[in-house]
């Protein structure tokens, strides 16, 4: 009798240690979102931290493949998030920052074969400028197309936004990039991307009284929820994740915690 209560309240033990443990996972688990800039064979020595090359992202987009990620575009993300719905499994967005013309040479043709979707933030008065390497506005309407790429605003001129001088300067490089982007685009533009991931109150409602419906910033840390859907955290995805241990560890859906858990605010 003694032996069999022993392993009943053992059971229960170990019952409880596992509830606790799903209820942690669930607690800081957040949903993967990616941040490229380049992909390139020859990076920019400015651009190194902020580059992978393409025989790297083609690693990177098989190993999503191979393990059945669920690739979705971000707007998807920002909707189940702001509905408090249930993030199915292994989900994630991928994003680019400035919209290089590599994106065009490099990654949209292997994006295609794998048939992932993403988001590309853009410059706006940068488009078509082939001294800065960045996209034309042909390339954007071959990429849009497809179905696959989804074009975000990246403000007017990539300025630091919350030293902004007015609210009409804030307003221009926020609403006004909107509207031109809309135009040519001829469609909505619903996501917006913070330069260099900085934002503070003021940027942050102007992005809401523009109309969007989701902004991503960088790692503006623990201070700020994972479901704020305007300051979306996201995972800078350098050459250091051809690593393929190093990817998994930050398409998890845990890393987040564990590089705000390094610090105490």
């Amino acid at each position: 009798m003694f032996k069999r209560k022993r392993l009943v309240l053992l059971g229960l033990v170990i019952i409880a240690v596992i509830f606790s443990c799903a209820a942690f996972l669930r607690s800081h688990y957040s949903v993967p979102i990616l941040m490229y800039h380049s992909v390139s064979p020859e990076p920019n020595p400015y651009m190194k931290l902020l580059t992978v090359k393409p025989e790297t992202f083609r690693r990177q987009m098989r190993f999503l493949k191979e393990r059945h990620y669920n690739v979705v575009p971000l707007v998807e993300i920002a909707d189940l998030i702001k509905n408090n719905k249930k993030i199915p499994p292994r989900t994630l967005a991928i994003t680019f920052d400035d919209g290089f013309k590599d994106n065009y040479t490099y990654a949209f043709p292997m994006l295609k074969e794998y048939n992932f979707p993403a988001t590309i933030f853009v410059v706006i008065n940068e488009i078509g400028r082939p001294e800065q390497d960045r996209l034309s506005w042909d390339d954007i309407a071959v990429m849009q197309a497809s179905g696959l790429i989804t074009f975000g605003v990246h403000t007017l001129t990539h300025p630091y936004l919350p030293g902004a001088t007015s609210q009409a300067a804030l307003q221009k490089e926020i609403a006004g990039s909107k509207k031109i982007l809309e135009e040519k685009l001829g469609r909505k533009a619903d996501s917006f991307c913070y330069p260099g991931g900085r934002f503070d109150a003021k940027s942050r409602q102007a992005v809401i009284a523009a109309g969007y419906s989701v902004a991503v910033a960088s790692n503006p840390g623990k201070r700020f929820a994972d479901n704020d859907v305007f300051a979306l955290k996201r995972i800078r995805i350098s050459e250091n994740c051809a690593n393929l241990f190093i990817f998994w560890v930050e398409t998890s859906g845990y890393y987040n915690f564990m590089r705000e858990s390094k610090y105490k605010k």
